[in-house]
This record gives C-alpha cells, sequence and structure tokens, in this order.
C-alpha cells in the first residue's frame, strides 16, 4: 500500500480537480479529504454517506452559575475576551472560547469546568470510484491537525483492511498545522503549483516542509501555457533541488466545464464522442502514470 498525498502551496491552484481525476484512473485505492476547514472533495465524487461519526477535539468553559459568585476573577483571567459579564451572569463565549483552562484554574470558587466541545464529523462513504473518508469542521472551530489524523487513520484502516493498493489523499492547502498532521509518513507528495510569481514563492515554502519531514517529492505545474516562461524558470528551479516535475497540465476549457457539472475531468462527457480526451485529460493521464511509477518504484527500494 503507497500514500500519495496531494497538496498546494494555497488553495485554487487545482489540486483536488487532479485528485479526482485520480480517483478515476486509479484502480485499488481509498481516497481521503484533508482539506477538512473547506472540503470539496465531495462535490467531484458525490458519496453515498455510510457512516457519520462526531468528532471533540476541543473543550470549552461552562460555568456552574450556582457555585459562581460573579467576583469576575475569571473575566480578569480570560485574555480571549471570552468570558464577560452579563446583566446578571457571567458568561461564557464559546465561540471565542480557546479552552486554555485559565479560567478554571482561577476561579476561587471551582464553579468552571471543561467540558468536550462537538468540533465536527467525519465521514465513511461510497462513490463511484471507492470508499471516501472525509470530514467537515464545524464553523468557527479549530484543530483541524486531529481531525486530519482521524481521517488518515480511518482511510488507512480501510486500506489495510480491504488489501487496496493505494491511499490518494487530498491535502490541505499551505504549510499550516494540518498540512503538517498531513504529510508524516506519506510515501509522496505531489506538489501542484501554477505559473505565477506566488506560485513559485508557495513552491519554495511547501518543499521545504516536505523536506523538513524527509518526505519525497514530485511537481505538477497546472495551467503551465498561461505563462511558459514563469513555467519555465519553476522547472529549472526544481531541476536545481533535484525535485522531478512529474507533470505539466495546459489550460483546457473541459475543465472548466467538467467543475460546473461537478464530475472529475477524465470523465467528463462519459458516453460522448470525445470523452476524456481534452488536452488536460490527456496530462492528468501522462501525470498519474509517472506518479504511480515513482509510488512502485519507492515501494521496491523498500522492500
Amino acid at each position: 500500500m503507497k500514500e500519495l498525498l496531494v497538496i498546494s502551496g494555497k488553495g485554487g491552484t487545482g489540486k483536488t480537480s487532479i485528485v479526482g481525476a485520480f480517483a478515476v484512473l486509479a484502480k485499488s485505492k481509498v481516497l481521503a479529504d484533508c482539506d477538512v476547514d473547506a472540503a470539496d472533495l465531495h462535490l467531484l465524487l458525490k458519496p453515498t454517506v455510510r457512516n457519520t461519526t462526531e468528532f471533540y477535539g476541543s473543550k470549552k468553559a461552562v460555568i456552574d452559575q450556582e457555585k459562581c459568585t460573579g467576583c469576575g476573577t475569571c473575566v480578569e483571567a480570560c485574555r480571549f475576551g471570552a468570558i464577560t459579564r452579563g446583566d446578571d451572569l457571567i458568561e461564557v463565549n464559546t465561540v471565542s472560547c480557546e479552552g486554555c483552562t485559565v479560567c478554571y484554574y482561577a476561579c476561587p470558587q471551582r464553579a468552571i469546568t471543561m467540558k468536550d466541545n462537538l468540533s465536527g464529523h467525519w465521514f465513511i462513504s461510497d462513490t463511484l470510484y471507492g470508499p471516501l473518508v472525509h470530514a467537515r469542521l464545524g464553523i468557527a472551530e479549530e484543530n483541524s491537525g486531529k481531525l486530519v489524523a482521524e481521517v488518515r487513520r480511518q482511510a488507512r484502516s480501510i486500506a489495510e483492511g480491504q488489501g487496496l493498493d493505494y491511499i490518494i489523499t487530498d491535502g490541505p492547502p499551505g504549510i499550516g498545522c494540518p498540512v503538517i498532521s498531513s504529510i508524516s509518513g506519506v510515501d509522496m507528495a505531489l506538489i501542484v503549483t501554477e505559473p505565477t510569481v506566488a506560485g513559485s514563492h508557495d513552491l519554495e515554502r511547501i518543499l521545504g516542509l516536505t523536506k523538513h519531514f524527509n518526505v519525497e517529492a514530485m511537481v505538477c505545474i497546472n495551467k503551465y501555457d498561461l505563462d511558459e516562461r514563469k513555467a519555465r524558470e519553476i522547472e529549472e528551479y526544481c531541476y536545481r533541488e533535484g525535485i522531478e516535475v512529474a507533470g505539466r497540465i495546459p489550460f483546457d476549457e473541459e475543465v472548466v466545464y467538467a467543475l460546473m457539472e461537478g464530475l472529475p475531468v477524465v470523465d467528463y462527457g462519459r458516453g460522448r464522442s470525445g470523452h476524456g480526451r481534452g488536452k488536460a485529460s490527456k496530462a492528468i493521464k501522462g501525470l498519474w502514470e509517472r506518479v504511480s511509477f515513482r509510488l512502485e518504484q519507492a515501494r521496491v527500494q523498500r522492500s
């Protein structure tokens, strides 16, 4: 079993479209969406949810009003401004509460307790292309790193239980906590970038992250033909860093039409002539061939 993580320096570079296409092209896999703050892989794969589980990733302060004397010690201690004095009671704003427990220890009356907070849900679903593990973090909730770890754990359990060859993960954008939780222990990271100044800068940052965690990386330049000079600069940078550019995907209106219909681009136009034959589809098929080959090479080298 090999675990592939598809990531990018920022959102909107096309990584979910590529993972959706890989979902069609890979024969034996479980899919995981670790972009729990803004999950959208389900929009392409149209899952049927089989199992829903609550996720408790944080604690919130709760005041026992019968014990509270209204001394205000907790109001002064809370540096997040989450505890305020109302007309009659001292109250906790659960959105602002960070669960730091300072108020719990500061309260002289022991009137504050820390209770588990429902932070979101994770799901195991069936799709036309195989099982999918995905999640949804609640509004204004944090601790997405813990939820990402849970999604990965469930995906690995399914892959091992069913003897599947791949875990293909749509990772979070950026280099923050959710990405760090996604990247540790994967076999390979495919970094999707665009031929822009910002794309080049983001690529350098995220390559630094893969090096830090000693994860093998490949690069894909999406919509490379929008600025071929910048695309060549990115390729030259990757060459100097010893990073393989596994694919270059041209801009193709077929991708836009596929997204409008909520379909993976290589599955767009099913049953019609020209199905999945656009230049972007061809490039993504070539990309998957190269990525799966490198994953297999990595497996052989480890065995």
